[in-house]
C-alpha cells in the first residue's frame, strides 16, 4: 500500500507537471529568440553603430518582449492546446513526445526564418515581410542563391544548428509521475490508476480546465500586444516606438511577427497603365521642387487633428445647408474659419485614425489598406516635422491617451517629431491634475490636454512644429461631468462632444493669445476623419469624407482670409504649408501645394471600399483599378445621376487618376517614398 508521502507526490506531480513543463518550454522559446536578436543585430552591426548606447534598455526590451510574445503565441499555438487540452491522455510519454516533436519544429523554424533575414536585411533594410514570396515568385536560381548564402555565411548555419540542439536538449519533459509509470510493477501501476482514478479525476480536470481556459484571453492579449481599449493588435511600423532611428526597429522586430503580421493583407500591387515613367511623370508626380528664388519664412506651424471632427458639424463651412439655416455645434470654429483660409471641398484620405495621421502630416494617402498596416510603413519616408526639422524647428507630438496608443508614437518618432506628449507626461506635470482629468477610457480630457499643450509649447524653442491628436469627440462619446448640463444630448450622441471640443479650442486659443509666439505662428485645423452624420449628403459615397481643413495665419501676412473656390485634401496640408513657408529643399508629397495651385487644378482622392474616389473639375469619379464605375458632378449630392461615357472629362480624370495610383503603388513597392536618388520625375507636376 502506498504511503501518504507517496500519494502526496503522486498527486502534486500529476496536477503541476505538465504545465510547469509548458512555463518553462515557452520561456525557452524567448531565450532562443532573444539569441537570434542578437546575432542579427551582430551581423548587421553598421547598421546599428548606437543601438545600445542610443536607445533605453527598458524600451528595448520592451519592445523587444511584446513582438516576441505575439510570435511565439502565434506560432506555438497547437502546441498550447496539446500541452494544456484538460485530458489525462496527454500524461502519456507517447503524447509528451510527440508534443515536443511539435515545439522543437515549430521554433527551430523560427530560428531559421530570424538567422536567414539576418543575412536578407543587409539587401532590404527591414525585416522580411510576406512580399518576399511575391518578389521572389518569378526567380528560377533561388535555390543556387540561398547556396551560395549558406556557404558565404557557414558560421550562421553553426549557429542556428546549436540553437536548435539547444532547444531539444534543453526542452523539459514532465517529471515525476511518467517516472513512476515506468517504475515498479504491474500491480502497483493499477493500483496507481485506480487511485488516480478515485482521488485525483476531478480535480485534475477541473484545474487543468481552469488553465486552458484562462490561457485563451491571455493569448489574445499578448497576440495583440495589450489589452487595453487603446491598444489596436500592434503591426511591425509600432516598432518605431522603442527606437530613436528607424532603421533599428528591425532589431526589436523579429521575422515570425513580421511574417504573420503581413499574411492575408492585400498586398501593394503596382499596375501597368503607364510603360514609360517619364510620360507618367508629365501627367502626375509627388516630387515637389522649390522655385530657385524661394527664401524661407520661419514661422512656427501649429496642427490640430481633431478626432471624429468632420466637416458637416461646423455651420461656416455648410451655409447652404437647412436652407440656409444649419447653424452647426462649433460656435467657436465658426469665428475662426471668418479669419482663415477655407475651401470649397474640402475631404479626409481615409475613415480611420491610423489613415489620418500619415495623410497629414506625410501627405501619404490611405490606399487598399491603412499605411501604417502593410509592410510599406518601413520604408524611408519622412513628413512635415523632418522638413521643418531641417530648418531647426523643435517638433513635438501630443495625445492624451496612453502612450504609445494607436501607434501614434511610433509614427510620431518615425516621421521626425523630437518629443512626444502623452497621458504619461501630463500626468507628470504638476501645474495640472494628471489622471484627475482622465475620462476613464480614451485619454485625458481635451480642455485640460488643449491648456497643456499651450503651456508646454511656451517651453519649445521658436520655430516649433507641433501637432496635437484630440480624443474626446470619440466612441462612447462623453463629456466631463462638470459640462454636462452646459452640452446636453442633442442630436445625435456625438454633437455634445464636439461642442465641448470646440469649447476647449476657445479656451486654447485664448490663453494661447496671450503667449509671445502667437502671432507668429500658422495653424492648421482638421480632423481624422468624419464620424456620425444626420445630413443625407454626409452619408454619401463621397459626403463621408468631408473634413474641414482651416488655415489660420494671426499676422495675416501669409494669405487672404476667405473661402477659396478649390478643393482640399489632408495630403494637401503638408505641401501647403511647406509652400507658405517657401520650403527651399524638394521634397516627397501626394498632396498639391493649395496655395500656389489654381482653384481648377486642386483635386482629391480616397478608396472606398475597393474603389478609388477622383474629385476633379466639380466632378466625382468612381473607379475600380480596371474601369471607370461611375461619375457624377458634385452639384448632383446625392449621386443620382451617372454620367458614365457622356462627361468629356471622364477619360482625362481616369488619367490623372491611373498616373497617381501607379506612382503610389510603384513607390511603396520599391521604397522611392524621397526625392533623393530619384530621377523619374524631372520636373515637378500636378494633374
Amino acid at each position: 500500500m502506498m504511503g501518504d508521502s507517496v500519494k502526496n507526490k503522486i498527486i502534486s506531480a500529476t496536477l503541476l507537471r505538465t504545465p510547469l513543463a509548458f512555463v518553462c518550454n515557452m520561456a525557452l522559446a524567448y531565450v532562443a529568440y532573444w539569441l537570434c536578436r542578437l546575432v542579427f543585430w551582430a551581423e548587421n552591426y553598421a547598421a546599428f553603430p548606437q543601438f545600445w548606447s542610443g536607445n533605453s534598455l527598458k524600451d528595448i526590451f520592451t519592445g523587444a518582449w511584446m513582438f516576441d510574445t505575439s510570435a511565439i503565441l502565434y506560432t506555438n499555438v497547437l502546441y498550447a492546446v496539446v500541452m494544456l487540452l484538460p485530458l489525462h491522455l496527454k500524461e502519456h510519454r507517447w503524447w509528451q513526445q510527440v508534443a515536443k516533436g511539435l515545439f522543437v519544429l515549430v521554433n527551430s523554424i523560427a530560428i531559421i526564418i530570424n538567422l536567414s533575414d539576418a543575412v536578407y536585411f543587409q539587401y532590404t533594410g527591414r525585416r522580411t515581410t510576406t512580399t518576399v514570396f511575391q518578389e521572389f515568385s518569378n526567380e528560377g536560381n533561388i535555390g543556387s542563391i540561398v547556396g551560395v548564402e549558406l556557404l558565404r555565411h557557414w558560421y550562421l548555419v553553426v549557429a542556428g544548428i546549436a540553437l536548435i540542439v539547444l532547444l531539444w536538449k534543453a526542452y523539459r519533459l514532465p517529471s515525476g509521475i511518467l517516472s513512476l509509470h515506468a517504475e515498479g510493477s504491474r500491480s502497483s501501476r493499477r493500483k496507481h490508476k485506480v487511485f488516480t482514478s478515485k482521488l485525483q479525476g476531478l480535480c485534475y480536470y477541473l484545474l487543468h480546465l481552469i488553465l486552458f481556459v484562462a490561457y485563451i484571453p491571455l493569448t489574445v492579449i499578448g497576440m495583440r500586444g495589450g489589452a487595453t481599449t487603446a491598444v489596436r493588435p500592434i503591426t511591425i511600423s509600432n516598432a518605431n516606438q522603442y527606437v530613436a532611428r528607424p532603421a533599428e526597429a528591425a532589431v526589436i522586430l523579429n521575422t515570425p511577427f513580421s511574417l504573420i503580421r503581413t499574411v492575408g493583407k492585400a498586398k501593394f500591387i503596382t499596375p501597368a497603365y503607364f510603360e514609360d515613367a517619364n510620360e507618367m511623370g508629365k501627367i502626375y508626380t509627388p516630387i515637389h521642387r522649390p522655385q530657385p528664388d524661394s527664401t524661407f519664412v520661419k514661422k512656427n506651424v501649429v496642427v490640430f487633428i481633431l478626432e471624429s471632427f468632420g466637416r458637416e458639424y461646423i455651420g461656416a463651412l455648410n451655409e447652404t445647408l437647412e436652407d440656409g439655416h444649419y447653424a452647426g455645434y462649433t460656435p467657436f470654429v465658426d469665428e475662426l474659419c471668418r479669419e482663415s483660409a477655407t475651401f470649397r471641398w474640402s475631404f479626409c484620405n481615409g475613415r480611420k485614425s491610423i489613415d489620418g495621421m500619415p495623410s497629414i502630416l506625410s501627405s501619404i494617402p490611405m490606399f487598399v489598406e491603412p499605411f501604417v498596416l502593410t509592410p510599406a510603413s518601413m520604408n524611408t519616408f519622412g513628413g512635415l516635422a523632418q522638413e521643418l526639422g531641417k530648418h531647426g524647428y523643435e517638433t513635438a507630438f501630443f495625445h492624451g491617451a496612453e502612450n504609445g496608443s494607436m501607434g501614434f508614437q511610433a509614427f510620431a518618432r518615425k516621421t521626425g517629431f523630437q518629443k512626444y506628449f502623452g497621458r504619461t507626461e501630463y500626468n507628470a506635470d504638476p501645474r495640472f491634475r494628471g489622471d484627475e482629468d482622465f475620462d476613464g477610457l480614451w485619454a485625458i480630457w481635451d480642455e485640460p490636454f488643449m491648456q497643456f499643450y499651450c503651456a508646454q509649447m511656451s517651453e519649445l524653442k521658436e520655430p516649433f512644429m507641433t501637432a496635437l491628436f484630440s480624443a474626446t469627440s470619440h466612441h462612447p462619446y462623453s463629456v466631463p461631468e462638470a459640462y454636462r448640463d452646459t452640452f446636453p444630448e442633442e442630436g445625435l450622441v456625438i454633437h455634445k462632444c464636439i461642442r465641448y471640443t470646440d469649447h476647449a479650442l476657445r479656451r486654447f486659443f485664448e490663453e494661447a493669445r496671450k503667449q509671445p509666439w502667437f502671432r507668429n505662428t500658422l495653424f492648421v485645423l482638421t480632423s481624422d476623419h468624419t464620424n456620425l452624420s444626420d445630413h443625407a449628403f454626409y452619408q454619401s459615397d463621397i459626403g463621408g469624407f468631408c473634413s474641414p481643413i482651416i488655415f489660420y495665419d494671426p499676422s495675416g501676412t501669409l494669405f487672404e482670409p476667405r473661402m477659396r473656390e478649390g478643393i482640399a485634401q489632408h495630403i494637401d496640408i503638408m505641401p501647403s504649408v511647406l509652400g507658405l513657408l517657401r520650403h527651399d529643399e524638394p521634397y516627397l508629397a501626394f498632396g498639391c501645394d493649395l496655395f500656389h495651385t489654381p482653384a481648377d487644378s486642386t483635386w482629391a482622392v480616397n478608396y472606398n471600399n475597393g474603389i478609388y474616389q477622383y474629385v476633379k473639375h466639380n466632378r466625382l469619379l468612381q473607379f475600380d483599378g480596371m474601369q471607370t464605375r461611375a461619375v457624377y458632378a458634385l452639384s448632383d449630392s446625392l449621386l443620382e445621376h451617372n454620367l458614365l461615357g457622356t462627361e468629356p472629362l471622364q477619360t482625362q480624370m481616369e488619367w490623372e487618376l491611373k498616373a497617381i495610383i501607379q506612382q503610389y503603388m510603384s513607390r511603396m513597392n520599391e521604397d522611392r517614398l524621397t526625392p533623393a536618388g530619384d530621377n523619374s520625375d524631372p520636373m515637378h507636376h500636378q494633374p
